[in-house]
């Protein structure tokens, strides 16, 4: 961009195609889309009206024909000094069609395979992760329909239901199990493995809706390895359905791992100590993935239930709404009535829900432990 844009209505800037742009987010008392450039990963949020003006430039309209659509809007046109505010700050971080590459004297230093120290670190598996998880996806695409995914949902569904019907017979068969090394060892391997396929189904699903896998690694707090699939983009797909999709592929996962072995177990004698080790896979499994769906940080459910409802940083900004509310409740009054609603009830339903957890964990002491 030149430092002196002269008039503008004529101009007709253009946001690079790779930019990515978010829909409308609530953090905090605002509303926010979010911008970022893949290249560099930075990203920045504005506001509805400047989201408007930045979301039409596509290099077809000019700032003229925009100025029309943002008066019909929002009832006021733009002088030229807002486009040299907007066009400044896009051309500055680069973000227009055209833009020159930041000047560097070298190339930057790739980024090392491994991170951390023997107690903490994490490794990249791969070195291309959205290539890799490509090959998987169009490997997979065929069962990848909801001819198939839909009765395998259901199947899913209907195993949870008769497993939760011979909860307390399954609590004890995995009390027993614990008193099993070797079968525990087993058990624990095979979980560690529903937890790869779990993060592989994240990658796998964003694939299959347009988002992109950032990187594939292990990531280790010891005496804990696990496996993390990072997807970089799928906040800014477009239809919340595809957000959810990509949010409970792991834990659709981790329950198809279990049906083969739910089959095992229906089909054998329950005097059988294989019969009491698949209790004990069946049980932790189905823990392993339900939990996962809970709405609390850092677990998938939370995210999903940032995308289904709209709102960055959900638990954060419900405690800090609540936190001013009890300090200054006309401070807090400002805040829009849905953002106050969805506060409050996170706030308060994740207590909530936090306190049932402790509940549940008494409950299933008492299964394990009352004759």
């Amino acid at each position: 961009m030149s430092a002196d844009l002269g008039r503008v209505s004529a101009h007709r800037p253009s946001l690079r195609p790779d930019i990515l742009l978010s829909t409308p987010l609530l953090r905090g008392r605002a509303t926010v889309h979010l911008v970022k450039d893949p290249v560099d990963g930075s990203c920045f949020a504005v506001g509805p009206r400047e989201y408007f003006l930045i979301s039409r430039l596509d290099g077809k309209r000019s700032t003229q024909d925009i100025e029309g659509e943002y008066a019909a809007e929002f009832g006021r046109r733009l002088g030229d000094a807002h486009w040299h505010r907007l066009l400044g700050l896009l051309g500055s971080r680069r973000l227009l069609a055209g833009a020159e590459p930041p000047p560097s004297a070298a190339p930057p230093a790739p980024t090392p395979p491994v991170s951390g120290n023997l107690l903490r670190g994490s490794v990249r598996l791969v070195a291309d992760a959205d290539a890799s998880t490509g090959r998987l996806h169009d490997a997979l695409r065929p069962a990848l329909r909801a001819a198939v995914l839909l009765p395998l949902l259901v199947l899913c569904l209907v195993m949870e239901a008769v497993l939760a019907a011979d909860v307390r017979a399954l609590a004890h068969d995995t009390w027993w199990l614990f008193h099993r090394p070797v079968a525990l060892v087993g058990v624990f391997t095979l979980l560690w493995l529903s937890t790869v396929g779990h993060e592989l189904a994240h990658g796998v699903a964003a694939r299959h809706v347009g988002g992109t896998v950032g990187e594939i690694g292990l990531r280790w707090r010891l005496p804990v390895a696990i496996m993390y699939c990072r997807v970089d983009n799928y906040r800014f797909l477009a239809r919340r359905r595809h957000q959810l999709a990509v949010g409970a592929a792991g834990a659709f996962l981790n329950l198809l791992f279990l049906l083969p072995f739910a089959l095992w177990r229906f089909a054998l004698d329950p005097a059988d100590p294989t019969h009491r080790v698949l209790s004990g896979l069946l049980l932790l499994g189905s823990l392993q993935a339900l939990v996962n769906l809970l709405p609390l940080p850092p677990l998938d459910g939370y995210t999903m239930l940032g995308h289904a409802l709209r709102v960055d940083d959900l638990a954060v900004e419900s405690g800090r709404y609540l936190r001013l509310r009890m300090r200054d409740r006309g401070t807090a009054a400002a805040y829009p009535a849905r953002a106050r609603l969805l506060y409050s009830a996170y706030g308060i339903g994740s207590a909530v829900l936090v306190l049932a957890l402790a509940a549940s964990l008494v409950a299933a002491a008492c299964l394990l432990f009352v004759p």
